[in-house]
């Protein structure tokens, strides 16, 4: 099959079409027709070498985590669908990934496309969405009326967690630069603070949770914005912040947390409701052809990019 993979960690250029043998699948898995996945910061952190402890030298690596496609083939475990069915889901692997024409994709951690998505469109929703969702639900225990702020609302973890914060009934306000602003009014922020000309942090308002989605403020420069019990989420557990999850988790009051994502089809299920009811979109900023995955790379890796960036596998 055709595919991108990496032999070396590296810069964009050790991205290389290759041709790979079709995966074999296990029992509880089924083999998917990959139709489009999307870039995440965690590729090209792995590209790079930044998480070599974990994965290792397991070459030629095929990165990538998020897939849209048709089921192909399903093993002898496999209840929940069949071939044909079009599905999403969000990989559990990081080294045989979706950068290729098949994968193959556990059940537990697919579901269904949302119809009124596009196979490109459906592959910008499962990991960042997902994060999103856990993040707020399950760390920020979110319910109606809470003051929410979410740092980085217009990339691709931010734009859900607006979304799925006003799904859910709370207050948003969003912090991006002001040419981002009306893009995210339109997810339904109440409220913007442009980052270019204010410190969020200095604000006197109280957050009952503040997840910071792009990592860019620790939990001690945001400690006076939340409200006595209130929770900080973040996307990377740094120094400063893994010593507050550590510290907060022992004494009563403000929490700080780190949302590590775990992958799986209910929640893929209810995403698939939100947006099917409209009260969920992905924003995507450019479509590349697998062929230009390493100028996908290199555009992620800047950290401007106001939602996600969609790479295009097989038609």
């Amino acid at each position: 099959m055709k595919a991108v993979a990496i032999d070396e960690y590296g810069a964009p250029e050790v991205l290389r079409s290759q041709d790979l043998p079709i995966p074999e699948i296990k029992s509880d898995q089924m083999l998917v027709k990959v139709y489009a996945t999307s870039i995440n910061p965690i590729d090209w952190k792995t590209r790079k070498g930044m998480l070599k402890i974990i994965f290792g030298n397991k070459f030629p690596m095929v990165l990538g985590y998020d897939v849209a496609g048709e089921v192909v083939e399903v093993g002898s475990a496999v209840t929940q669908f069949r071939p044909g069915d079009q599905i999403y889901a969000c990989l559990d692997t990081a080294t045989s990934g979706s950068y290729a024409e098949y994968a193959a994709v556990s059940e537990k951690v697919a579901a269904l496309k949302p119809q009124n998505l596009s196979h490109s469109e459906a592959a910008a929703v499962p990991l960042a969405a997902e994060t999103a969702l856990q993040a707020l639900r399950d760390l920020g225990n979110i319910k109606v009326g809470d003051r929410i702020l979410i740092n980085g609302a217009s990339g691709g973890v931010g734009t859900f967690a607006v979304q799925i914060a006003k799904a859910q009934g709370a207050e948003v306000t969003a912090v991006c630069s002001q040419k981002n602003a009306e893009l995210v009014k339109s997810l339904g922020a109440d409220r913007i603070i442009d980052y270019t000309f204010q410190d969020f942090t200095k604000e006197s308002v109280k957050y009952d949770i503040i997840f910071d989605a792009v990592a860019t403020r620790s939990f001690w420069e945001c400690q006076n914005i939340l409200s006595s019990n209130g929770v900080y989420v973040t996307t990377v557990p740094d120094f400063a912040n893994s010593a507050a999850i550590l510290i907060t988790q022992l004494i009563p009051g403000k929490k700080a947390k780190f949302i590590l994502l775990k992958s799986n089809g209910k929640d893929l299920a209810y995403l698939k409701e939100l947006i099917e009811a409209n009260k969920l979109r992905p924003i995507i900023a450019r479509t590349y052809p697998l062929s230009e995955i390493a100028q996908a790379h290199a555009e992620s890796e800047k950290g401007r990019v106001v939602g996600k960036l969609v790479i295009s596998v097989s038609s």
